[in-house]
């Protein structure tokens, strides 16, 4: 299933969680009514009738709706910070952007090409190290500011497909919106599991020797035991919750990893080897609970009411449908064996160069990678084969710049200064006054190393100097975005490729500085918004094509599959396109998923209309499913 339609699956999510949260609320304001009702008011005062304790239950019923309101809020509050706030409440620990440890390395190797593949910017990466079961999860508001944790036992046990097959998976939930889903989730499920902690507290305080002997203390004591009670009624309700909204997600994004690596070994043997290691995918940390829902196992053992994912076997032979229990004996013997065997020194391979050939750059052989992978599998294996390919084919001097923040900072203005001589005084001196000399000399260093990286991996690189870019200040990032932006248009018009980088960044370090306010999936039919795909469509038809003929048969392709039986008039795309153009890619984010995915496929029509996908072409949809976001189709 792809990623439109698991985002309308993501929608059905929702209503069921809303649903279930509201029959948690009324029971436990119910229950606790009860309890106020039985202590404090149910005998009448002399005189008057039972209905005068009325007050009493509508004070109650709005205190405790109160409570876990304002609880709830706190605690989304709380996770503002987006992804790298709830890693880092289970005590994870960021991974280094320029790791040399080799399983660190490796794991960010393999979540950079994932990413790259994508077409999103690469997450933060954090270790539980203290973990030795088998598990993963990823958790942000969007992808500019998700973060992506893995447990040691994962870079113990897992080889480099197992570990690509899980990442892959955790992408799944990163790309169609869970993780959004995820957090608002964890806010919610905290209002009603507050009432536990409130009703330790009231019985601690409320109900002490000194409150019991003037008689009031009693009934304290059992409003503090009542909320104790309903908290766990509240747990109970929280687990329902879980497992209802997590267990149809986690079967999808099992199979999106297989779309995505187009392999299911990688992600079946991680599935086996927690099936057989006596760790499982077990956490050890004391809230794990409020995360079991976006692990990539269960973080403890539960009985088939609370799981919140399918069992281990039936998601193993959903992915191998010839898989035999028998066969776990044979690699948990296995397993035994490569644990007793002495250790293998193996060389690390340095960024930017082939596995097991330390020091060789790639450049030289992307494009024959790039045609083998095309070759060999298809459309989709291309696209992920390739993503590798280009991620090795980064020189080793820039692959390191671009992982430290003020080295990240002076290749982004490299990649923005002019091929042209007679504007590049110019261009100096926009750097030197905005960042010092010292940064000016460093930009130049940096646009000698670019000479030696191949067209196609132009916003890869950013992709990946995304991390490191995040950590400057804020001041200092719209510093750069200000400068890129006097930077490309110091000659008076915009290139395409210049424009590319410059709406990429702005739009992905917006987000990341306030990542509750980045949006969420629109409501609008593709009717609606007519003017915007035609606009959309022509730029890109025009974009990719040498001669205006050209650029209308590949306008009309897209526009036959869009609006099909429509008669609509070629218009040439404006001389100034590029504010028209960003307000029809804001106008399209608002679209439903289904329109977005019409949207998406109009333009990949246009763009093979020639048979031909140029870097800009490849570049300029790279943007747009970033303005949508959406993922890049292979």
């Amino acid at each position: 299933m792809d990623f439109f339609a698991q985002q309308a699956r993501v929608r059905g999510s929702s209503r069921r969680l809303v649903a279930l949260f509201v029959l948690a609320v009324v029971t436990i304001v119910a229950v606790i009514d009860a309890v106020v009702w039985f202590t404090m008011g149910h005998h009448a005062v002399a005189g008057e009738p039972v209905r005068s304790n009325l007050p009493l239950l509508l004070g109650s019923t709005l205190a405790v709706l109160a409570g876990i309101t304002l609880s709830s809020l706190f605690r989304i509050m709380s996770l503002s910070d987006g992804g790298k706030t709830v890693a880092e409440s289970l005590g994870a620990v960021a991974v280094p952007t320029d790791t040399r440890e080799p399983q660190l390395r490796q794991l960010r190797n393999v979540i950079e090409e994932v990413a790259i593949a994508a077409g999103v910017p690469v997450p933060d990466v954090y270790l539980m190290a203290d973990e030795p079961g088998v598990n993963a999860f990823a958790a942000g508001f969007s992808t500019s500011d998700a973060a992506i944790c893995v447990t040691q036992g994962c870079l113990d046990n897992l080889s480099r497909d197992e570990l690509q097959g899980v990442i892959a998976h955790e992408f799944s939930h990163v790309l169609n919106g869970d993780m959004r889903l995820n957090i608002r989730l964890m806010g919610l499920l905290f209002g009603i599991l507050v009432l536990t902690v409130v009703g330790r507290q009231v019985i601690w305080f409320g109900g002490g020797r000194s409150n019991r002997r003037d008689g009031g203390g009693g009934q304290v004591w059992m409003i503090g035991l009542a909320l104790l009670v309903v908290g766990y009624i509240g747990y109970f309700f929280a687990r329902l919750i879980q497992a209802a909204v997590a267990r149809s997600r986690e079967s999808l994004a099992d199979a999106s990893a297989v779309q995505f690596t187009r392999q299911a070994d990688g992600i079946a043997g991680a599935l086996k080897k927690i099936a057989v290691l006596s760790e499982g995918s077990e956490l050890q940390a004391a809230n794990k609970h409020e995360v079991a829902h976006m692990l990539f196992g269960e973080s403890e053992k539960f009985n088939a009411l609370f799981a919140t994912h399918p069992p281990l076997m039936e998601r193993i032979r959903t992915l191998q449908p010839g898989f035999r229990e028998e066969e776990l004996v044979q690699l948990a013997e296995s397993m035994r064996h490569a644990a007793e065997a002495p250790p293998v020194a193996t060389a690390t391979p340095r960024p930017g160069g082939l596995p097991g050939m330390p020091g060789m750059g790639l450049p030289p052989v992307l494009p024959a990678v790039l045609a083998g992978a095309a070759a060999t599998g298809g459309p989709a294996v291309a696209g992920f084969q390739r993503a590798a390919a280009v991620h090795q084919a980064m020189p080793a001097a820039l692959n390191e710049a671009v992982r430290q923040p003020e080295s990240a900072l002076a290749v982004m203005l490299a990649l923005a200064l002019s091929l042209q001589d007679e504007l590049q005084p110019t261009q100096r001196r926009i750097v030197a006054k905005a960042f010092g000399d010292d940064m000016q000399q460093m930009v130049q260093t940096m646009v000698d190393a670019l000479e030696a990286l191949p067209p196609i991996a132009r916003l890869p690189l950013v992709a990946i100097a995304f991390p490191a870019l995040k950590q400057l200040p804020e001041e200092r990032q719209q510093t750069l975005l200000d400068t890129l932006d006097a930077l490309v248009t110091v000659d008076g018009r915009v290139d395409l490729n210049e424009y590319c980088l410059a709406r990429l960044l702005r739009l992905q370090l917006q987000e990341a500085r306030q990542p509750r306010r980045a949006p969420i999936d629109g409501l609008k039919k593709l009717p609606a918004c007519r003017d915007s795909v035609i606009l959309v469509c022509t730029i890109v038809a025009a974009a990719g094509c040498s001669d205006e003929a050209s650029a209308r048969r590949a306008w009309l392709m897209a526009m036959q599959y869009a609006f099909p039986g429509e008669t609509i008039a070629w218009v040439a795309p404006p001389r100034a396109w590029q504010a028209p153009f960003e307000s029809a890619l804001n106008d399209l984010d608002g679209l439903m998923p289904v329109a977005k995915e019409l949207v998406i496929q109009s333009l990949a029509r246009a763009i093979h209309a020639d048979g031909v996908v140029s870097v800009e072409e490849a570049e300029l949809l790279r943007v747009i499913c970033a303005s949508l976001h959406c993922p890049v189709p292979a």
